[in-house]
């Protein structure tokens, strides 16, 4: 009894001593946890597999030796579109996996269960598929840079309102964009996140206008080039701030309004196809059939 005893005290007294030691020793001190918290450890993919596929064709992409005025042209567009610079490898890769995908897909479902592999129309087949899947994601891009450029566009009005009754307000130019990228209407808005990067960028010593005109090659948008414009003139001759961006402002409400009216009047001359083609003869047919059935009658 007394050796259960003493191996049951000798046990605890291990388990508190050990317990008290790990945390004394692996106890994380306070500058050590607001370091961590400056610099957040990347936190693992909740899908590594996707990870591990993005990694994939991003090294497939770094293969490809394109030329650097190509290259930088696709960079661009990414950026654009909203992505990263680093992710043109990933799109290279996308459009290789896609150029041979398509082809294999034809040659695997269609192809070799009917022992057509080598003839003159799989050939053709194949062709057009490596083709079609190589320019896919081009066309992919171009269409989300066209989206996010509209939103852009059709965003920039409202932003600019905000930012009048910021500076009427007595706010300064930098905070008047900080202070319209925080309002919850444009939290999730593309204008809204690029406003952001460039007031980061001031922040960090970068010039404000060298930062906002980086901000509109980002974009590519032409009414925000000549918004960065505008405010380098008003600070080089000291013209009203507020006067100016309302003035900008109403001249894009009318320039948006045009292009509506432009949409709009188009609309008749697109109409014309689906009537020739699918409506008038419906009508024809709903006027004359019973007339052309009375008709028949009379003559048999």
């Amino acid at each position: 009894m007394i050796y259960l005893i003493t191996t049951i005290v000798f046990t605890s007294v291990m388990l508190l001593s050990a317990a008290f030691l790990y945390h004394l020793l692996l106890r994380k001190s306070v500058l050590t946890g607001r370091l961590e918290g400056l610099f957040p450890a990347k936190k693992q993919a909740a899908h590594p597999e996707s990870g591990l596929w993005s990694y994939k064709l991003s090294r497939l992409g770094e293969s490809i030796q394109l030329p650097a005025k190509e290259q930088s042209k696709y960079t661009r567009l990414l950026v654009a579109a909203g992505y990263s610079r680093d992710s043109v490898y990933l799109f290279f890769g996308a459009k290789v996996l896609l150029a041979c995908a398509l082809p294999l897909l034809y040659l695997l479902i269609y192809a070799a269960p009917r022992h057509i592999t080598f003839s003159s129309l799989s050939l053709l087949v194949v062709t057009a598929g490596a083709a079609i899947g190589y320019l896919l994601p081009s066309y992919w891009l171009y269409d989300r840079k066209k989206r996010r450029q509209l939103e852009i566009f059709h965003t920039l009005p409202d932003l600019l309102d905000l930012m009048t009754v910021c500076v009427e307000a007595g706010l300064s130019m930098d905070a008047a964009l900080i202070r319209t990228t925080e309002t919850p209407q444009f939290e999730k808005d593309p204008l809204a996140r690029e406003i952001k990067i460039a007031t980061m960028e001031t922040r960090a010593g970068k010039p404000r206008m060298e930062a906002l005109k980086d901000m509109a090659e980002r974009t590519m948008v032409d009414d925000i080039r000549a918004f960065v414009t505008m405010l380098a003139q008003t600070e080089r001759f000291g013209t009203s701030l507020s006067q100016a961006l309302r003035t900008y402002s109403d001249g894009l409400r009318i320039k948006r309004r045009q292009i509506a009216e432009e949409a709009a009047a188009k609309t008749t001359i697109k109409m014309v196809f689906p009537l020739i083609l699918f409506i008038f003869p419906a009508l024809l047919v709903v006027i004359l059939g019973p007339a052309i059935i009375q008709i028949g009658k009379i003559f048999k």
